[in-house]
This record gives C-alpha cells, sequence and structure tokens, in this order.
C-alpha cells in the first residue's frame, strides 16, 4: 500500500517541521512549503537526512494566489493530508496597529488556509479520501490584549472548518482545528520579546505572568503532542471527527 503524502504549510520551522517529523515517523511522504527558499530547503535536507521517507519541498506564498491555485499540479503526488500551519504574529494595541500587518495576517493565517482548501479538495474527493487539519491556537476560542488581528483570524478558521465540514461531509473528508497554547518556537519567542517591550517587563515576566498564568499545568506544549494528535484525525478511528476544534491547553479554558 502507497504511503499516504501529508502536505505541511510553514513546514520549514516551528510546528510545521515538528509536525513533518512525527508524520515521517509513521512513513508519511512529506511535502514541506514554505515562503523562505533558503530555510525549507535545509529543512527538507535534514528531514531526508534523519527519516526513511520521501521528502519533498514547495516554495509557497499563501497569499499568492496563482501560487495556490497551481500547487496542485506542482506536488509530486496526490495529497491525502493538508496540513494549513503557515502564520505569523504581530503584536500591537489596535490604534496603533498598521493597516497592512492586519490585513496580511488575515490573509495568511484565514484566506490562505480557506484558499488552499479550495485548491486541494476536488484532488481529496477523486480519490475518497482527505483529512485537512487547520493549526489553530488557543487564540482561536479566547483573546488576548494586543492581538486583535491574530485572534480575529484564528477565531475565523474555526468558523470556516465548521463550514467546510458540513459541505465535505459526502465524502471521506474531515477537516478539523487543533487549538494549541504556546508552544516553544520562533514564533513565540518573537512574542515574549515583543510582550516584554509592550509591557516594559522582563521575558521570564511574560512567560510566568503572561503566558503561562491561565494554564492550570504551567507548561508549554511539544512539537510531538501537535504531531500525534493530527495523526490521530487522520486515523481510520477518527473518520467521523471533523468540524472539531481539539484543545491542547494544559486545562486554560476550564476556568
Amino acid at each position: 500500500m502507497a504511503a499516504k503524502h501529508v502536505l505541511i504549510t510553514g513546514g520549514a520551522s516551528g510546528i510545521g517541521f515538528g509536525m513533518a517529523q512525527g508524520f515521517a515517523n509513521e512513513g508519511y511522504c512529506v511535502t514541506l512549503s514554505d515562503i523562505n527558499k533558503e530555510a525549507l530547503e535545509s529543512a527538507v535536507a535534514s528531514l531526508k537526512e534523519t527519516h526513511n521517507t520521501e521528502v519533498y519541498g514547495l516554495e509557497l506564498d499563501v497569499t499568492h494566489s496563482a501560487q495556490i491555485a497551481s500547487a496542485p499540479s506542482r506536488v509530486v503526488k496526490p495529497v491525502d493530508v493538508l496540513i494549513n500551519n503557515a502564520g505569523i504574529q504581530f503584536v500591537s494595541a489596535l490604534e496603533a496597529f498598521p493597516e497592512e500587518k492586519w490585513r496580511l495576517i488575515i490573509d495568511i493565517l484565514l484566506t490562505g488556509p480557506a484558499m488552499l482548501t479550495k485548491a486541494f479538495l476536488p484532488g481529496m474527493y477523486a480519490q475518497g479520501f482527505g483529512r485537512i487539519i487547520n493549526v489553530g491556537s488557543i487564540h482561536s476560542l479566547v483573546a488576548s490584549p494586543y492581538k486583535s488581528a491574530y485572534v480575529s483570524a484564528k477565531h475565523g478558521i474555526l468558523g470556516f472548518s465548521k463550514t467546510i465540514a458540513l459541505e465535505s461531509a459526502d465524502h471521506d473528508v474531515t477537516i478539523n482545528t487543533l487549538c494549541p497554547s504556546y508552544v516553544k518556537t520562533p514564533l513565540v519567542e518573537n512574542q515574549i520579546a515583543a510582550q516584554a517591550r509592550n509591557h516594559n517587563i522582563s521575558e521570564e515576566e511574560v512567560i510566568n505572568n503572561i503566558m503561562l498564568k491561565p494554564m492550570p499545568k504551567k507548561a508549554f506544549i511539544a512539537l510531538n503532542e501537535l504531531a500525534d494528535t493530527a495523526l490521530f484525525l487522520c486515523s481510520p478511528s477518527a473518520k467521523n471527527i471533523t468540524a472539531q476544534a481539539i484543545t491542547i491547553d494544559g486545562g486554560w479554558t476550564a476556568h
């Protein structure tokens, strides 16, 4: 039986690369996509060195309509699993938030996943199988100050997923959103520094008094936790799990 093929956006680092490692461990054919060509080539080479599976790279800007539309014809084989992970962050009070930055965050975190799903859904329908996993956030469920664009986009991805779950219900296709609290990635490291500047406090205080304060378990989420959850959503046992926000938050939303 041929290995299933997973495409992971923003796959050159952070959560995306952690996901790639988890899927490669299980023998999936993995295509990493990223806007950063050098980082992408390095990530592909690294994954090939450590895993005995097919690994490919796809240079992709998730804000570029033509690149998205051509993506199904540029991958080496039909995609069984699409992981919408690419993301950015910008922290600012709304009155100082640059409009172009606000629009860019929505474009990358919400419009990009929607258009990529649109591009790959017909192939999933044709082959009779598809799994779409959006990397959301605890901020798909709750809000934090100074993150208006990010929180709006992450809330939006839940509504999008519910809609596509209804539209795809006649097929063996599911769409779900992972909602982790903070994962120690370069994106979060940048958030820590930005919040320290905004609040005029130390980075350690940001971690303990802002990021981990609402989380009873007081710990960052590990990359393998996300990868293993995504793999479960791709398993036969999860074929009727769709339209769900899978919350991995150490108890944050229990309050």
